[in-house]
């Protein structure tokens, strides 16, 4: 049973859920959903834009393409020496050992993956045809209680057609977003873009700052109306919670809440951290939170439901580098076809290596190997089948602790120059009196007189900093907790990780990451136990659920922003009402979900 309907009101969710929009946007995925709902639509974070004068092909077929794509010598060497340690751990044969004559016994790990799953992970993508349909034949949208993750299903059977029209009227569709913008044919006269990119709006010198902002406004927008069902007229009835990652600045949250509220015209919005979302979408009030994504992960700790901003730590890999480690690994063992697979310039290719990580990769000791389809999407071609065996299937997601095998800085994080926002969001909001919730008894604040006691000796650092370092996901995370100095939470978080993201859901994953976590913690350290806490809630989308149960539960009113408010005056120092970041939450709902 979901962990939220345990916690709130059928009524509370029926009532408050239905009118409200959870948005979670992530660097490769934005997850969108009503908090009524039992799971967000997960849709890839990306628009194909037509290009004028289309009688040429475009300058780039995506938009921030081959930046810094070229790993180098040193580079190379160092991914080298990192499969040889991962080889050496997983007691498989290193690099330049010859294992093709067979030499000694091979042996077949495990492979736990559904038959069913494999199918679908397998199933061909189609090219997406790019030309507008008519009414009659436009495809019905999906119910907004759909539960999958995945969006545009109906395109993706195999074999599928997309021959151009033979009309004269047959016109290009303007722009294309999620799954379908990614399986544009490269001959097609269309851009992709990324607003986001390594946790930062891709705002760059061929990608500018209004351009990311509307291509963030126009896949919103479209998933509202062709998902969710939600048209303008309506939104004035709708609130939004947004769920942002801990890697966002403040100017990049005030780009957000104004797409949200002058744009796409809600009526109100708040914002809301992804780590401390995480945190209460799994039922938790202290916790040490690992967040997985596509192209970023982040780690920060939650003490009694509050972020410790010092805590934070940013790593610049994720899932996609593991899928294109996974290609890596392949093609120097030979065993990928003679087949041009490029995951940068090509994003059909990026969705195939996704998908074949999520069936394949898994962390076991000793060799695993399987049998799977790879497909080929070659430029004007139909897409081709290719069987092949698939080895070393355990070594990729080892890249997570040995980041130097996953090359993460052929896809560098976005300039930072945009950024020279000095306004503090974040200033005198923390000790603000909130109002006292009437309907809510005294019995449901058990020791507490008033919820708001524990802020009053809690310092603020003027000027945060967000760590961004190059070290692997055990040193990330002992260091993280460390950093808290005092021995009896270093031992609770230690004792409270929680791990979220897609890549959550790798099997074996979550031993290896408490083996070398312990490891990890330096030998003077009174600590000896170390454990990853079952997730209540798919670990995809546990923040989106987090962000539902906070938005549900009202507990804060006065930070909600208001569209009238918003445009009027914004955010400004000594200004009326501020911004209240999520790093200084109020403990009513911790206190909510513990009665």
């Amino acid at each position: 049973m979901d962990f939220s309907k345990s916690v709130i009101p059928a009524h509370l969710l029926g009532d408050r859920g239905s009118n409200l929009v959870v948005i979670n946007p992530g660097s490769a995925n934005v997850r969108i959903g009503l908090a009524q709902q039992d799971a967000p639509f997960s849709i890839p974070h990306c628009i194909a834009r037509h290009t004028t004068g289309a009688n040429q092909s475009p300058k780039r077929n995506v938009q921030d393409q081959n930046l810094n794509s070229q790993v180098t010598t040193a580079q190379h060497v160092e991914r080298e020496k990192a499969y040889d340690i991962i080889a050496s751990l997983l007691k498989i044969p290193f690099l330049d050992e010859e294992v093709v004559n067979n030499s000694y016994p091979r042996k077949m790990g495990r492979v736990d993956v559904l038959s069913q799953q494999n199918s679908k992970k397998e199933s061909m993508l189609a090219w997406t045809d790019v030309f507008q349909k008519s009414s009659s034949s436009s495809l019905a949208s999906e119910s907004p209680s759909h539960k999958h993750e995945t969006s545009e299903s109906p395109d993706l059977q195999e074999g599928g057609s997309t021959e151009k029209p033979q009309t004269s009227e047959s016109k290009y569709r303007e722009y294309i977003c999620g799954e379908e913008a990614m399986r544009i044919s490269p001959t097609e006269p269309y851009c992709l873009r990324r607003p986001i990119r390594r946790g930062h709006l891709n705002i760059s010198q061929h990608y500018s700052t209004q351009q990311v902002l509307e291509d963030l406004q126009a896949i919103w927008d479209w998933i509202l109306v062709e998902k969710l069902h939600i048209p303008h007229s309506e939104r004035n009835m709708y609130s939004a919670l947004i769920v942002v990652p801990e890697t966002f600045d403040n100017r990049e949250i005030k780009e957000i809440l104004s797409i949200v509220l002058r744009d796409l015209r809600f009526s109100s919005a708040v914002v809301h951290q992804e780590g401390l979302a995480a945190v209460f979408g799994n039922g938790l009030s202290t916790a040490c939170v690992v967040n997985i994504g596509a192209q970023v992960t982040s780690v920060i700790c939650v003490e009694d439901g509050v972020a410790l901003p010092h805590t934070q730590i940013t790593l610049r890999f994720g899932g996609e580098d593991v899928s294109r480690c996974l290609l890596w690994t392949q093609r120097h063992h030979q065993t990928w076809p003679p087949i041009r697979t490029d995951a940068l310039a090509k994003p059909i290719d990026l969705l195939m290596l996704n998908r074949l990580k999520e069936s394949y990769c898994q962390i076991y000791e000793g060799e695993v190997e399987a049998v799977g389809v790879v497909h080929s999407y070659e430029d004007g071609l139909p897409p081709g089948s290719h069987k092949t065996r698939l080895t070393a299937l355990n070594v990729a997601p080892m890249g997570l602790f040995y980041p130097t095998l996953l090359v993460p800085d052929v896809y560098p994080p976005p300039p930072r120059s945009w950024f020279k926002d000095y306004e503090d969001m974040l200033e005198d909001t923390w000790h603000i009196d909130f109002p006292r919730r009437t309907d809510i008894s005294d019995g449901l604040y058990p020791g507490i007189s008033n919820p708001l006691q524990m802020w009053d000796n809690y310092s603020y650092p003027s000027n945060q900093q967000k760590k961004e370092d190059n070290i692997g996901l055990a040193e990330a995370i002992t260091k993280s907790i460390l950093s808290t100095g005092r021995i009896d939470l270093q031992r609770k978080l230690f004792c409270s990780m929680q791990l979220i993201g897609g890549v959550a859901l790798t099997t074996g994953l979550i031993s290896a990451m408490e083996e070398r976590v312990l490891h990890a913690i330096p030998s003077n350290e009174a600590i000896d136990t170390v454990e990853v806490l079952q997730s209540r809630t798919n670990p995809s989308f546990v923040a989106w659920r987090g962000g539902a149960i906070l938005g549900v539960i009202d507990y804060g009113r006065d930070a909600w922003i208001h569209r009238e408010d918003w445009i009027q005056n914004g955010i400004h120092i000594a200004g009326g009402r501020k911004y209240k970041d999520s790093y200084y939450l109020q403990a009513q709902p911790m206190c909510y979900i513990n009665s």
